[in-house]
């Protein structure tokens, strides 16, 4: 686990000064990292009965669309406002540098359906809580929040109150 947390690197006052960025393109960069990572988060859902893994733009794309290949589900994105072609749900929410709004499609999560939420970074917590708002609005069950990564310090989790939240590693 240290040799993955290493390859992920730190960019000093991005988006903005004061913020250190957790720049995960070195460890997608790096075939065995990448691979090792998806395999370690998921055999923890294979037999869970997933349904469909959601992935949030854009990192937790990557994330969502291995896991849903490794456990054979489909995948559905969650995007910023406006990218999305259909008839969508919208949330906005509190970052830790400012504010945004996420979209769903309305039909891209059906009632009952069990749900894995995907990401790269659990920071503030903001962002995957605005996305379970929109699957619960959805009716689909969460069976869990998964993250390469966990920032602690920021203490993300707390937010996250009645779901459980897997990280793989805390930075």
């Amino acid at each position: 686990m240290q040799r993955l947390q290493q390859i992920i690197r730190d960019i000093p006052d991005f988006p903005k000064n004061g913020i250190i960025f957790k720049d995960i393109t070195t460890l997608l960069a790096d075939a065995e990292a990448y691979q090792r990572v998806i395999d370690l988060m998921g055999h923890r859902y294979i037999g869970q009965r997933i349904d469909v893994v959601v992935g949030i733009e854009a990192r937790g794309f990557i994330m969502g669309s291995a896991l849903a290949y490794k456990l054979n589900t489909g995948v559905v994105l969650v995007r910023k406002a406006g990218k999305l072609p259909h008839d969508t749900l919208r949330e906005t929410y509190a970052l830790e540098y400012g504010t945004d709004t996420l979209e769903i499609h309305r039909d891209a999560v059906k009632q009952g359906q069990r749900v894995l939420i995907a990401d790269d970074i659990l920071a503030t917590g903001g962002t995957v809580e605005a996305v379970i708002r929109m699957i619960r609005r959805l009716q689909g069950t969460i069976v869990e929040c998964a993250f390469l990564a966990e920032l602690k310090e920021l203490e993300g989790r707390r937010r996250i109150t009645d779901v459980p939240v897997f990280s793989l590693l805390t930075l």
